[in-house]
């Protein structure tokens, strides 16, 4: 056969594998249905590894490697559950005939709201002094929060964390009836404004959605509600709106939040600046490095090149907004000068020992992750 010819037979496989990849899908929803009238939980990890397991034997009998088909299906089972997640939320239908305001709808996250809320049938508007693109052109649209009467059963306030502060002190004036809540990364430099909403009688909540505006599935995702604002009824509130997700709800202090906030995205955000600050003034050429990169460094690069695509102006708040921010900066620094050290000295035990002890750590938080 030729070339062309093998192409083509290639080509219709594809096809079949996507119409059966298509079917899949119908069948998910349709199971999905079937769970929600049965109250089963969306996610059956223990199905799951039954699933994983058919396919690596099925692998085996193919002549095709184990490994490939496991990756196949997890793409698939994340593909499945997404749909049954966002049929779940659908079906709720919490929000018919409620109104919500999305302030700063525009923004990545305030366009996560906008689409999240309008699937649960919420009459969502957004204000924001930026125009919205054309996915949003169906919502009514306000350049700011005071164009609109205020009187929305939900208010997110899901602009940067200034504009935050000042919107959440103006909403204290106001006194909305509604539910107020704020979905910053930090809660420190807000920390004054949330508590003047809650002394002036405001429903007010704060949450952190530990992904980013393009997540889709929340399965494996954290929401981190702060409950100590004084005012439970809101915080309950604000956790109902998840109740249909598989997000993993979390709740903690203000003050802890922002601590461990220094290292889960202080920290990570940092060492990945300094990754690629030292590459680019390293005098190294992309190019030749692409030519002798290895699976660690690929992998590391890959994290990089995303927090280097990311806003500097959020990031640089994450840095230096956190009241708790030179903590893990200090622990970076002190870190990496020991490593300096010990190889400075040739000291291969104390080399070891970190090695050791890291391993030690991480295998500690892997036992620990459910």
């Amino acid at each position: 056969m030729s070339l062309d010819e093998l192409r083509a037979q290639l080509s219709d496989i594809d096809r079949d594998l996507i119409e059966l990849i298509a079917k899949r899908q119908h069948l998910a929803l349709e199971i999905g249905r079937v769970k929600r009238t049965a109250g089963v939980s969306t996610r059956n990890f223990r199905q799951e590894r039954v699933v994983l397991q058919r396919a690596r034997e099925a692998a085996e009998e193919s002549g095709l490697s184990p490994d490939v088909a496991q990756e196949l299906m997890l793409l698939l089972i994340r593909s499945s559950l997404t749909v049954q997640e966002k049929q779940r939320v659908a079906a709720g239908a919490t929000g018919t005939g409620k109104r919500v305001l999305v302030i700063g709808g525009s923004g990545n996250m305030g366009r996560w709201f906008v689409r999240f809320l309008s699937s649960q049938e919420y009459q969502v508007e957004l204000a924001d002094p930026n125009q919205p693109d054309d996915s949003l052109a169906a919502f009514t649209h306000y350049s700011s929060h005071r164009e609109s009467d205020l009187e929305h059963e939900i208010i997110v306030v899901a602009a940067s964390m200034e504009p935050s502060r000042r919107i959440l002190h103006d909403l204290a004036e106001i006194r909305p009836k509604g539910l107020v809540f704020d979905v910053c990364s930090l809660k420190s430099p807000i920390r004054s404004g949330l508590k003047a909403l809650a002394r002036t009688g405001v429903k007010v909540a704060s949450l952190h959605p530990m992904f980013g505006p393009s997540t889709e599935l929340l399965s494996g995702r954290h929401v981190v509600f702060i409950d100590d604002l004084g005012v439970p009824a809101a915080n309950d509130e604000a956790r109902e709106l998840f109740a249909p997700t598989m997000a993993t709800l979390v709740e903690m202090g203000l003050e802890s939040h922002d601590r461990f906030i220094a290292y889960v995205l202080g920290l990570s955000h940092a060492l990945n600046i300094a990754f690629f600050t030292a590459l680019a003034e390293s005098g190294e050429t992309a190019p030749k490095l692409a030519e002798l990169s290895s699976t660690t460094f690929d992998a590391q690069l890959d994290v990089a090149k995303r927090v280097a695509d990311e806003s500097p102006r959020l990031y640089y708040e994450i840095q230096a907004l956190n009241d708790y921010g030179t903590e893990s900066l200090s622990a970076l620094l002190y870190a990496v000068e020991r490593l300096r050290s010990v190889v400075r000295a040739g000291d291969e035990r104390g080399f070891t020992a970190l090695m050791e002890r890291g391993r030690e750590y991480l295998q500690n938080r892997r036992n620990e992750v459910p």
